[in-house]
């Protein structure tokens, strides 16, 4: 908890509370249904939360957004960003139904209003959102084709609406595949961990 008050030093004592159940939850969770590589469990708070929470310092969400995360695995990023916005809605979609299920209780036991999680392809979704964020579920070219669709129209924030991509290393090769104006933000910028020195939040306008 101490490392996301380090850069989210307004939380609410509500906030504070639901980011300090997540260690205890995902332990109880992940020893029954494996969401998180057993060695990440130990560095949850660095390497899932406060990871998911660089989208935030790239662009805080205003009341009103609506959220899609695609592939959330165990809840990431979608969960953090929910705790963080209480005033978007978030929609969580993965197509493995053991992983959506810890998801629903987690965000049960958090009592996250603002979350719908739901085993689903995101090739089927036919709901529109300002932004769709996701952790590198797979090259970012056939992402765009996925939720391109999804995208509305609504835009009411500095960047335009689009995908905004968790991913880490040198990704010049797979941004050009795309064809398309996008800008990286490095999270060695917001975080001083090493962890996050080659980690990045891609902006795929659309």
């Amino acid at each position: 908890m101490e490392l996301i008050l380090k850069y989210f030093p307004d939380l609410t004592p509500k906030q504070q509370d639901q980011f300090g159940q997540l260690s205890e939850l995902y332990q109880f969770w992940n020893a029954r249904v494996n969401v998180i590589s057993r060695q990440d469990i130990d560095t949850l708070y660095e390497r899932h939360v406060l990871h998911s929470l660089g989208i935030a310092k790239v662009l805080p969400f205003k009341s009103g957004t609506s959220v899609l995360d695609v592939g959330t695995g165990g809840g990431f990023p979608g969960v953090p960003l929910a705790i963080l916005f209480p005033e978007s809605q978030f929609h969580l979609v993965d197509s493995i139904g053991k992983k959506i299920r810890v998801v629903q209780e987690i965000v049960k036991s958090l009592e996250l209003p603002n979350v719908r999680a739901e085993q689903v392809r995101a090739e089927r979704l036919e709901d529109q959102y300002e932004f769709v964020v996701s952790r590198a579920v797979t090259r970012i070219t056939p992402f765009v084709g996925w939720v391109r669709k999804n995208i509305s129209r609504n835009s009411f924030h500095p960047l335009r609406n689009g995908i905004l991509y968790l991913k880490g290393g040198d990704l010049t090769e797979e941004l050009s595949e795309l064809n398309m104006k996008t800008t990286s933000y490095a999270l060695s910028d917001f975080f001083e961990e090493e962890f996050f020195e080659t980690k990045k939040v891609v902006h795929v306008p659309l």
